[in-house]
C-alpha cells in the first residue's frame, strides 16, 4: 500500500507512538498536529479500515467502560510505509487555510473600519495562538528537535501573521491611491 493518504500518515505516525484507539488519534491530533495538519472523525476512522485492510495496522478489540473500541498497532508493514514517506523526495503538499484571509478576500469595497477591525481580531487570534502554542512547551530546547522545532514553528508564524495583520491594519486606514481607478 503505497499510496498513503495524508490522513493515512498522520494515523501512522500516532500510531507509532504508541497503541491507539481511533479517538485517542483524534484526541491526540486535537492538541499537537491540529495545529498544522488536522484529522477529523469522518477521516480517520475510514482510514484506519483502509489501513487495516491494507495490512498496515492491526486492531484489537479492548472494550473498556462498557464500550467497544478497538486498539491499533502498526505492522511491520506499517512501520516500512510510514519509513518509506518520511525518507521521499516525493512533491509535498503545502496548504494554508485561514479564513481571516479568506474574508479579507472577499472585503472588496468593504467599509474600511469594518476591514481595519477585521484585520485587529485577527491578528488578536494570532497573537493569542502564539501564546497559547508557547504555553504548551516552556523549554523549546528540548533535545527531540521533532515536536519542539515543528511547536518553534508555530509560535514564530503566529508571530509574524500578528505583525502582518498589524501592518494589514495600517495600509488599511491609508486613503486609496487615485492613480488605480
Amino acid at each position: 500500500m503505497s499510496d498513503l493518504t495524508p490522513t493515512a500518515r498522520v494515523i501512522l505516525g500516532m500510531i507509532r507512538l504508541g497503541k491507539r484507539t481511533g479517538y485517542e488519534i483524534k484526541q491526540l491530533v486535537d492538541i499537537s498536529t491540529r495545529f498544522f495538519w488536522t484529522a477529523s472523525y469522518g477521516q480517520i476512522y475510514p482510514e484506519l479500515k483502509r489501513l487495516e485492510e491494507g495490512g498496515l495496522i492491526t486492531g484489537e478489540p479492548d472494550p473498556a467502560g462498557g464500550r467497544a473500541r478497538t486498539v491499533y498497532t502498526l505492522t511491520p508493514a506499517g512501520e516500512a510505509a510510514l519509513e518509506a514517506w518520511l525518507d521521499s523526495r516525493d512533491q509535498l503538499v503545502w496548504e494554508l487555510r485561514d479564513e481571516s484571509l479568506l474574508k479579507l478576500f472577499f472585503s472588496g469595497e468593504r467599509d474600511r473600519d469594518a476591514l481595519r477591525e477585521h484585520m485587529r481580531e485577527a491578528g488578536r487570534r494570532s497573537a493569542e495562538m502564539a501564546e497559547r502554542l508557547r504555553a504548551l512547551a516552556p523549554d523549546l530546547d528540548d533535545p527531540d528537535p521533532g515536536p519542539m522545532m515543528t511547536l518553534r514553528f508555530g509560535i514564530e508564524l503566529n508571530e509574524w501573521m500578528a505583525d502582518w495583520w498589524a501592518r494589514a491594519e495600517e495600509r488599511a486606514g491609508r486613503p486609496a491611491d487615485p492613480r488605480r481607478r
